[in-house]
């Protein structure tokens, strides 16, 4: 019952568990901005310099769409890219002056989209029901 040897239903089950914990929490960041986007699109952060309401539009593709699709299982690297790009930039430079506290949760988020990125989506995914591998 306590070895450390792992069965695949089980890993499965952890990235499963991961998948929507972090893509679903992420949601609702996105839907959030989402419902308040006419207020945020003059003065969302432009790290870039492509202008506020664009990288608003880039946030919300994250955060919408690509943690869609990471709870989902579907395409999953791929929708991890601008997911971990959104929380590195809010880590390393929105919050890089703030106390741990209050830029922890972008650290979370970015530990758990890197560790989805190095192990996949997992046994219960959609990738895997498509690629059937």
């Amino acid at each position: 019952m306590f070895s450390t040897k792992l069965s695949d239903t089980w890993a499965g089950l952890g990235l499963l568990m991961l998948r929507l914990l972090s893509g679903g929490m992420m949601m609702t960041h996105g839907y959030s901005k989402l419902k308040k986007f006419s207020e945020l699109k003059s003065s969302f952060p432009d790290p870039f310099g492509v202008g506020h309401d664009i990288s608003l539009y880039m946030t919300l593709f994250a955060e919408l769409l690509c943690a869609a699709l990471l709870v989902l299982g579907l395409c999953t690297r791929l929708a991890l890219i601008p997911l971990l790009i959104v929380m590195g930039v809010a880590y390393f430079h929105i919050h890089a002056g703030d106390p741990m506290g209050e830029k922890e949760m972008a650290l979370f988020y970015l530990v758990c989209y890197a560790a989805l990125f190095l192990s996949g989506p997992g046994k219960f995914s959609a990738d895997k029901w498509v690629l059937k591998k």
